[in-house]
């Protein structure tokens, strides 16, 4: 596969702890894509894994931004966020295990399914972690 030139970037700012406003940068991805063509089943792909980033961001993080960058053969997802960090990266990669707050359990969220998730629906995932923050990079190929 060649290396594919860089066509356009979205980039979200996410607010910790902002509910009102959870969901929107993954919804505004999934509309633009299908604005610009591409097949449903990689846009279906890229909401999840957005979508996933972004509530993870929210519950989770300190706040941070959402990157959406689409290439000729690849959607890269980029969420970077503000700390604090993962304490045990493949732990919060099984299904089911979360660090989530009651309260966050209450609205609906908070199931342990987000990082599972994401990695699941990438075809190339990576996490990168500290105490200030973390950077996830999930591709998906069109």
């Amino acid at each position: 596969m060649k290396d594919a030139n860089h066509l356009k970037r979205y980039t979200y700012k996410i607010i910790a702890n902002d509910f009102s406003l959870a969901g929107k940068g993954s919804s505004d991805i999934k509309k633009n894509l299908k604005i610009l063509g591409i097949d449903p089943k990689v846009i279906r792909k890229v909401a999840i894994v957005s979508y996933e980033a972004e509530i993870n961001m929210v519950i989770h993080s300190y706040g941070g931004e959402l990157y959406c960058d689409i290439y000729e053969n690849k959607i890269v997802i980029v969420s970077d966020d503000i700390g604090p960090g993962i304490e045990d990266v493949e732990l919060a990669l099984t299904e089911g295990y979360s660090t989530a707050s009651s309260s966050v359990r209450e609205l609906g969220f908070g199931a342990g399914m987000g990082l599972p998730n994401m990695k699941r629906w990438s075809d190339d995932f990576e996490i990168n972690t500290q105490k200030n923050g973390t950077k996830i990079f999930m591709t998906v190929l069109i």
